[in-house]
């Protein structure tokens, strides 16, 4: 997925640092709380001379005006303290720059006069998100909540047809994802009692030796739809595809959009799996389809997730009715119709083998390796 993820983390945590509130709206004007002044965060989208502009993190445009005596200051990702930030000029900062802003509404009331600017230069966050995403692929499983134990702090999860124990201690922290979106930047703060059985779930954290357990240090869980059956239409111009799913026997229409992730299994690699659910065997050494990984069905210390992520891409024009697929999706609404997170074809294997439609809950979760946290959805 190519949505931009902002990593404002560590920027966020210096408003403490200021007094005053946000404003949302750069094309109103501007006032100041109690004479406190103002501070916004967002991206450099322009710079001329010493005059900004903004991309604010609310969406809106604004103008700023660094002033001759602002101090501009350059922090690192993970840095806190503005003490052993380092001081730069105005002919250091680039557009795509992440900026805190603070000053006070300039004489037109729609622009900031800046006193103080806090950079983190676009280059230390896509290093740091880099080492994020590197961090997650190690260190995370994703999977099917089957049960949560609050007394004890821990998690079962259903990871390929297997249970693994997730812990959690006081120390862990939660997020969970708004229903209408698998975006990161979207999740909210949570407890480990927000989390239910049937949730869609993923954890970073050290893994036990043999991997049936996992020490929680972040955990990010969300509802999701598990769609499975036969297409029984595809609209190219609404970009929508219908399938007949086999849990309602009914049809549920999902829209497909740039951030969906859709997949095919090779038909060596289908059966595998399906041998697999089963509780029978794996794909043998060396089977696959042309131009894929030979090794991609074989049991492997990573997740399902880890395995579609090697797999070429399709698009909507590969998909015909009367196709077996199994589908992850938001969960939409009356105004909104859901759309495909995950989608993946060349399923027929699987889903004989899974006649309640179930595999899609136990092989396929929301996000892709590409949009888990610290990574661009």
């Amino acid at each position: 997925m190519e949505n931009k993820i902002l990593l404002s983390i560590t920027l966020s945590m210096l408003l403490s640092f200021f007094s005053g509130t946000l404003f949302a709206q750069a094309s109103a004007p501007i006032t100041s709380a109690s004479g406190s002044g103002v501070k916004q965060l967002g991206s450099i989208r322009r710079i001329n001379g010493s005059d900004l502009l903004l991309l604010t993190d609310q969406g809106a445009e604004l103008a700023v005006k660094i002033q001759p005596n602002a101090r501009l200051l350059r922090l690192a990702p993970g840095q806190t303290d503005l003490k052993s930030a380092a001081i730069i000029q105005i002919t250091d900062l680039q557009v795509g720059d992440r900026v805190l802003v603070r000053g006070k509404p300039a004489g037109d009331g729609f622009a900031v006069d800046a006193s103080a600017v806090i950079v983190m230069k676009q280059q230390d966050i896509e290093q740091m998100k880099k080492q994020e995403l590197l961090d997650w692929q190690r260190r995370s499983i994703g999977g099917l909540v089957k049960q949560v134990d609050n007394a004890t702090g821990t998690i079962t999860l259903i990871v390929a047809n297997k249970n693994i124990t997730v812990t959690t201690t006081p120390k862990t922290t939660f997020k969970r994802y708004s229903p209408d979106s698998v975006k990161w930047e979207d999740a909210t703060a949570a407890t480990l009692a927000d989390i239910h059985s049937g949730d869609q779930l993923r954890a970073k954290g050290d893994k036990s030796e043999d991997g049936s357990q996992l020490a929680a240090e972040e955990v990010v869980a969300g509802t999701f739809r598990n769609i499975s059956g036969l297409i029984s239409g595809v609209d190219p111009v609404q970009s929508t595809v219908t399938v007949q799913d086999i849990a309602t026997k009914r049809p549920v229409t999902i829209k497909i959009t740039t951030d969906s992730q859709m997949k095919r299994l090779p038909a060596q690699l289908a059966q595998g799996l399906a041998l697999r659910m089963k509780g029978l065997s794996t794909i043998a050494p060396g089977a696959g389809a042309a131009g894929a990984r030979t090794d991609v069905g074989r049991p492997r210390s990573g997740d399902f997730n880890q395995m579609l992520g090697r797999l070429s891409a399709s698009t909507l024009g590969d998909l015909h009715k009367g196709e077996a697929v199994m589908i992850v999706s938001t969960q939409g609404s009356q105004k909104q119709p859901p759309v495909v997170i995950t989608l993946l074809e060349g399923v027929e294997p699987i889903l004989t083998a899974s006649p309640g439609g179930k595999g899609s809950e136990t092989l396929l979760t929301p996000w892709s390796l590409a949009s888990i946290p610290g990574g661009d959805q």
